[in-house]
């Protein structure tokens, strides 16, 4: 039940009024938990942001589930990446350390390779994964929503007494 839920909010934000953009932020947003291990202090720091923020929340989680699918297959790279700034970069040893000696930045887990690797890429990879899925829920809005809502099994699905409990239920 928590996946078809999950299907109807992903469309349903993709037909709502929300803008592309709201839409962008909030899957944008949770690829950044998604490619990064659960649980650290900066997914609960960006989870927070994603509540706080006029983003799309189904749109996060779909992030989220959609880049942790695939996340583990670049932990080597993600590793390379976190080694690399953690012990190769002698410019940074004074701040690691400096972190490392600070109450709550250990809880953040940037001394694990991979944890800082998938960090450093995900940031990086946040504003492309924003406007490829800008683009995306554009044209998704503007030329394919309204052929999708004329297909047979688009209509069969709301016309079903399922369907239309759900969505009694959710309006109240």
């Amino acid at each position: 039940m928590f996946w078809l839920n999950l299907i109807f909010k992903l469309i349903k934000t993709l037909h709502s009024s929300n803008g592309p953009r709201h839409i962008a932020a909030g899957f944008a947003l949770g690829s950044i938990i998604g490619l990064t291990p659960l649980l650290s202090l900066h997914n609960l720091i960006i989870f927070l942001i994603i509540l706080a923020l006029n983003v799309s929340i189904p749109a996060a989680f779909f992030g989220i589930l959609f880049f942790s699918c695939f996340a583990y297959l670049f932990d080597a790279q993600f590793h390379s990446l976190g080694y690399y700034l953690l012990v190769q970069l002698e410019f940074l040893k004074p701040l690691w350390t400096y972190l490392y000696n600070i109450p709550i930045a250990p809880l953040t887990k940037f001394y694990n390779t991979v944890v800082l690797g998938s960090l450093a890429a995900s940031l990086v990879l946040f504003f492309p994964i924003y406007w490829i899925f800008k683009q995306i829920a554009q044209f998704y809005q503007t030329k394919l929503a309204p052929i999708v809502n004329r297909f047979k099994i688009i209509k069969l699905i709301q016309g079903n007494n399922l369907y239309q409990m759900y969505q009694k239920i959710k309006l109240q």
